[in-house]
Formats: structure tokens, C-alpha cells, sequence
């Protein structure tokens, strides 16, 4: 069920504020070595890639034995309201975020190398595209999304290169310049309606949120309506990528095959259907009132586990509220809505018993009375669609 403490004194009592003592070396450590957890599907897959071909029950227990373990600690791992501690030093976060960055094109660069001299139609191949798909969730898109908002231009430039390993270079123009402009509003295409399905989502999402970076872009050059052959198209940063991703595309079809290049289009969709998982949840149901973003149009999770494999991304609304700030120091806010599981828990939910999602959902929306629950008053929602 949604969580729902007893009091909101229950949740202020873990909202631990930072000490005044200074910060030790020992203090950072002991901070810091709980995000190790954003390294363990990373380098699961690094491992199944190391080691394959296997015979389908190893490779099968290679890929079950880690997604079911991080399930378990999403649900039973407990929460994490801690405030940040201001003091904290930035290096060693990044060198985390260059760990998965390095992590991530070792990946890729395996994938490929091993479905050079593999067949299509192989036990492996289906694990692989599961293990490394959600590796890439990880590695590839939460990464990106992180160094895409650093105002150093080298780290989103970094970012970019990661999104074209999952074919989705675009996210990088509209996330930053659409979504976080028009988040919880009919003109959002990554925002979820109440009552919309994933189904309906995915399919409305994955095109519009296109059309929109194309859009962004042609408009940042000067002109909406340019054709695709104007000169200032070779400016077109949304052009670019797409560009990048065909490019490696077609050189791993001419290096390592067919094979190879279908194996790595399978766990860019795979990587990709988890980011619109991860978009439909964080703002289902949410209609932002008035222009400015608040924290309770978007969605939190208290999640020790997802806080801390997925490098603070459970802070959605303070990431909402404030962009540019690193994952270490995002912040808990309790007006914000919370999920009824993490982040990682969610998925089976929002994919297998959607109903059940939208009704859990629903209950913490009315609870809070926002979305269609907001004052003033609306009409009854429309039913729930399957």
C-alpha cells in the first residue's frame, strides 16, 4: 500500500539534519559506500558478457539471481529520508558517475564482441538483451540524466555520448529544454495523465517527445517549419544525434554482423521502455497549478535501495525544484506525493497489475487531494482505463 506513516512527525524524526561537527575522511567514506549499489547491475552484466556463452540454466541464474535480489531490497530495504550534508565533498560522487560511465561502454563494446560470433537465436541472446537493457537503464539513461543538467558543457557532452548507446540522444533536448519546462501540463508529452494506462502512454510519449526535441531545436535555429535540407539543420544538436546513433549502428553491423547490431537495438528498447516506465510513474495524475514548479508535481519515493542504486533519482521533486543540483545533495520533501513502492518495485507493478498501480495511485493523489483531487474541487475522475 501507499506509504502512509502515522504521523508526519514518524517521517521528520528520519529526516536526520547534518551536524555541526566537521566532516571527516571516515564520515565521506561511510556516506559515500551505500552508492556503491548504483554499480550492481552494472557490473552484473559486465559479468554475464565476461563469461558467456553459457548454457541457458547458468545464464538464466545470471540474470534472475540479481534482478530478483534487487527487487526484494527495493520492498524490504527500509527507507532514506537523511538530510545531505552540505560539506560533502564532490569527487568522489563523480568518480562513481565515471565508474558507471566506463562501466556502461565496456558494455556495449562486450555485447557486441561476443554477438560477433553468436547466434541470433540463442538463450543467451534473450538474457543479454535483458541484463544489458536494464544495465543501460542504469548506466547509460540515469547517468546521462544526471550529467545532462551539470552546467559543464564536457559532462553533458559525456551524457550525449551515453544516450546515443541506448539510441535516445534526443531525451537529452527534451528532457532538459521540454520536460523540465512543461512538466505536469497538457504540453508535456513525458507527463502521464490520470487515469492513462502504460500502453497508451508509451505509445503517445515515444513519438511526441521527438517531435518535441525536433521542434525545440528548429525553433532554438530560428525556424520551426525549416526543411530537413536547410544548412542550419547541420546545427540541429537532435540532427546530431540521431546521426550518432546510425553511425554506430552501421559500424557495428559492418564490424560484428547482423547479429550483433540486433542484440544492440534490443537493449536500447529494453533501456529505453524503462525510462518511460520511470517517466510514467514520476508524474502520473499531476496537473501543475499556476507557472511555477512545486515539489507536489512530482512523484518521491522513500526507497533506501532505489536512492541509492539509482544515484538519488528517488528525490524527483527537489531534482524538479532544483536541476543542476548533484544526486548527493538532493533533499527530501514531504509535501510531495509518494510512490507506493521504489523505484525498482514499481516496475512489475506498473507492467503487470496496472489496475492495481493506477488504484494505489489514485488513493494517495486523494489523500493529498492533487491532481484531479486538487481544491477547487473537480467532477469525478473518469474510470481507469485497461
Amino acid at each position: 500500500m501507499v506509504e502512509n506513516p502515522a504521523s508526519e512527525a514518524a517521517l521528520l524524526a528520519d529526516l536526520v539534519p547534518a551536524p555541526d561537527s566537521p566532516l571527516t575522511a571516515a564520515g565521506v567514506l561511510r556516506i559515500w559506500t551505500p552508492h556503491l549499489a548504483a554499480l550492481l547491475l552494472p557490473a552484473a552484466a559486465f559479468a554475464f558478457l565476461l563469461t558467456a556463452p553459457h548454457a541457458w540454466p547458468v545464464g538464466l541464474a545470471l540474470v534472475a539471481i540479481p534482478g530478483v535480489a534487487m527487487q526484494l531490497l527495493d520492498r524490504f530495504g527500509g527507507r532514506q529520508l537523511h538530510a545531505p550534508r552540505p560539506d560533502l565533498p564532490a569527487w568522489p560522487f563523480d568518480a562513481l558517475l565515471f565508474a558507471l560511465v566506463a562501466i556502461q561502454f565496456a558494455n556495449i563494446a562486450l555485447l557486441v564482441w561476443t554477438f560477433a560470433a553468436l547466434p541470433f537465436w540463442s538463450a543467451d541472446t534473450l538474457f543479454a538483451v535483458l541484463i544489458v537493457g536494464a544495465s543501460s537503464g542504469y548506466s547509460a539513461i540515469v547517468v546521462a540524466h544526471e550529467l545532462i543538467h551539470r552546467p559543464d558543457r564536457r559532462l553533458q557532452l559525456l551524457g550525449r555520448a551515453l544516450l546515443v548507446t541506448v539510441l535516445y540522444e534526443h531525451f537529452y533536448t527534451e528532457h532538459v529544454r521540454g520536460h523540465h519546462v512543461r512538466v505536469g501540463t497538457p504540453e508535456d508529452p513525458a507527463t502521464a495523465r490520470f487515469g492513462e494506462s502504460f500502453g497508451r502512454f508509451y505509445l503517445r510519449t515515444v513519438p511526441a517527445q521527438f517531435a518535441s526535441a525536433w521542434r525545440l531545436e528548429t525553433k532554438r535555429l530560428g525556424d520551426e517549419s525549416m526543411p530537413l535540407l536547410d544548412r542550419r539543420q547541420l546545427r540541429n544538436r537532435v540532427l546530431h544525434g540521431v546521426v550518432a546513433g546510425a553511425s554506430l549502428s552501421l559500424a557495428i553491423y559492418a564490424f560484428a554482423g547482423g547479429t550483433a547490431l540486433a542484440v544492440f537495438a534490443l537493449q536500447a528498447v529494453f533501456a529505453t521502455r524503462a525510462l518511460e516506465v520511470v517517466n510514467y510513474f514520476e508524474h502520473w495524475g499531476l496537473a501543475r497549478q499556476g507557472k511555477r514548479v512545486r515539489p507536489v508535481d512530482s512523484w518521491d519515493t522513500h526507497s533506501r535501495f532505489t536512492y541509492y542504486a539509482l544515484t538519488g533519482l528517488t528525490r524527483h521533486a527537489d531534482h524538479h525544484a532544483y536541476a543542476s543540483r548533484p544526486y548527493q545533495q538532493l533533499r527530501v520533501h514531504l509535501e510531495a506525493p509518494v510512490l507506493p513502492r521504489g523505484y525498482i518495485a514499481m516496475f512489475p507493478l506498473v507492467l503487470g497489475r496496472n489496475r492495481e498501480f493506477q488504484r494505489l495511485m489514485t488513493e494517495e493523489l486523494r489523500r493529498r487531494r492533487l491532481g484531479p483531487f486538487a481544491e477547487p474541487a473537480h467532477e469525478a475522475p473518469a474510470a481507469v482505463q485497461s
